[in-house]
């Protein structure tokens, strides 16, 4: 029982310890407590389902789930649309650029001078835009709700992953901002000394020598680490962990609804006949 309220509590506590994430979770829900690896796995599986043929049906149907399903994902979609207005923007440059580079086929819609788009070309330059939008909601969702430590866990216990170098890149990830801070620290520190201004060869001269600090720093820290993860037993045989990793009938749900909804989007684009294979077999 401690257990399961100690992973819960993990889980909820996503959006306090990471306030810099993409996007903050504002409440646990089903999808939040997830194991990292199902959430991967749907992912992937929701991807290849728009990944597998560029038509608007198949897309369109992995797009309408992920936006039916984001109230479950936890996230604040309010800072969701703030944050993300750049995606819908992106798509729609990608679509203006497949529209007039696209094979010309069908009725002319625009023709003015070098520009021409026709009902084919809009048509591939439609699909090209929802698909766009229907690869990024899963990665942003995956961004955004795996907690880094539960991922690591679930790395080493389940998929037999050196330790050392799993939890070596997870405190490299969440040292990142760490670094970055006294990068900004010591450069305020050689401005408030007179070391920061002055002529370019001047300020080489000074940012190679922040740089030299710098490394001393992380080379001093990386040692601790090291020594702490050797006191922890890391990588030595028969080590215990007091985080489980485990999986939970939340998660054959959401691995079972994403292989649905990815044979849906193929069936529907056969069944509609637009189903136009990256790869023609």
């Amino acid at each position: 029982m401690s257990e399961q309220l100690a992973r819960r509590r993990s889980s909820a506590e996503v959006g306090v310890e990471n306030p810099g994430q993409l996007i903050p979770v504002v409440r646990t829900t089903a999808v939040v407590r997830c194991n990292p690896l199902t959430k991967i796995a749907m992912a992937l599986i929701l991807m290849v389902g728009a990944l597998l043929s560029i038509d608007v049906v198949s897309a369109g149907v992995v797009l309408l789930f992920c936006l039916l399903g984001l109230p479950a994902t936890g996230l604040d979609l309010t800072a969701a649309l703030k944050r993300l207005w750049f995606l819908p923007a992106g798509a729609l440059l990608a679509a203006w650029g497949t529209a007039i580079l696209a094979e010309k086929t069908g009725t002319v819609v625009i023709d003015v001078g070098p520009v021409l788009i026709t009902t084919g070309s809009l048509s591939a330059a439609a699909a090209i835009f929802v698909r766009a939008i229907a690869l990024a909601i899963p990665l942003i969702v995956l961004a955004s709700t795996i907690d880094p430590r539960d991922l690591s866990d679930a790395l080493i216990q389940h998929l037999r992953l050196p330790e050392v170098v799993v939890v070596s890149v997870l405190a490299a990830g969440r040292l990142l901002g760490l670094l970055v801070s006294e990068w900004q620290v010591l450069a305020m520190a050689r401005r408030a000394r007179g070391m920061a201004g002055g002529s370019l060869a001047r300020r080489t001269r000074s940012l190679f020598s922040a740089v030299f600090v710098l490394l001393v720093v992380s080379i001093r820290r990386a040692t601790t680490l090291a020594m702490a993860m050797e006191g922890r037993a890391f990588g030595r045989p028969g080590r215990t962990w007091r985080r489980r990793s485990t999986f939970a009938v939340r998660d054959v749900a959401a691995v079972v609804s994403a292989l649905v909804v990815c044979v849906l989007a193929i069936v529907a684009a056969h069944v509609l006949g637009t189903w136009n294979p990256i790869i023609a077999g």
